[in-house]
Parts: structure tokens; sequence; C-alpha cells
């Protein structure tokens, strides 16, 4: 299933409705290049859930923390991982016993030392400029939200789906 979105305000408003069946513990992969908008969609959706400081990506301290409304969410962007094996020096142990919304950015390059994604979203730039995400449930609860999500994607304002 995919969504296309004209401008970065369509894809906020898209994180935004993803923040509203999203639960806990959850674990969502973000893979796209960059400049995609897996950031937008990660401070989009965690401001739906009631952060208020900025939002930056993590790029330099790998792992940034927040407290949301449905409890810890941890956002990862792993793009500056050289070895996987790095992520043990920022405690990714401590991090993995408490239960927590988890936005790995770039999770493929910390293979074998992430919790396994719950949902996995890509995000592509098209040829005309468009982004676009594709989803892809990996667990029977991600399934649910795709039908909480209010689909057909037409009603979200956000573009086509296509399933």
């Amino acid at each position: 299933m995919y969504w296309n979105f004209a401008n970065a305000d369509a894809c906020r408003d898209w994180g935004r409705r993803l923040a509203q069946v999203v639960d806990m513990p959850t674990v969502i992969y973000l893979h796209g290049e960059l400049g995609a908008g897996k950031t937008t969609l990660t401070q989009a959706l965690l401001q739906a859930l009631g952060v208020t400081p900025p939002i930056k990506s993590p790029t330099y301290t790998l792992i940034e923390r927040y407290a949301t409304r449905i409890g810890t969410a941890l956002h990862l962007d792993l793009y500056r991982l050289r070895e996987a094996e790095e992520l043990e020096f920022i405690g990714i142990r401590d991090h993995l016993a408490e239960p927590a919304l988890w936005l790995i950015e770039w999770p493929e390059r910390g293979r074998g030392f992430l919790p396994p994604a719950d949902l996995s979203l890509t995000l592509t730039i098209l040829p005309q400029g468009d982004h676009q995400v594709q989803w892809r449930a990996l667990h029977a609860r991600a399934e649910r939200w795709t039908e909480r999500l209010g689909l057909p994607a037409a009603s979200l304002g956000v573009g086509g789906a296509d399933g």
C-alpha cells in the first residue's frame, strides 16, 4: 500500500493521522534516501503525540528520547553509523528493555542490534517531485492500523492508495 504526498504539509498531515492509530510498544522502520521525508514524518508523528520541544534529527547523537502521551518514544537516525556494533556504545540494550515507540531511520545500518519492526515505511521521491510512502505491515497490530487510518487514502487528502 502506498500514499503520494504533493508536499511536506501533506506528509505531516499523514504523520499526524498515523499518530492517532499507533500503540505501544511499537517499532517503525523508516527507509529512504536523504530528503525523502523520514524526519518530517517522524516530527509530525511525535508532535501529534504531544512532544513540544523542538524535534531534531538525531544524525549526530544517533538517538533522541521523548516523552509522549502514550509513553516513551525513541527516535534513531543511523545514517552516520559506520558499523552496527556502535549501537552498543550508546546503550541500545538498556533501551530494548523498556516498552517504547521506536522510530528508526536507516534501520539497515543497525541490522542485528535493533528490535524487529512492526511496520516498515519506505519513503521515496517520485520523478515529478512528489513524495511517496510505502506501507508494509509486519505485525497484525500494524495491519489494524491500516484499517483505522480510514482508507481509501483519497479520504486522507494525500493522494492515491494502492494495495
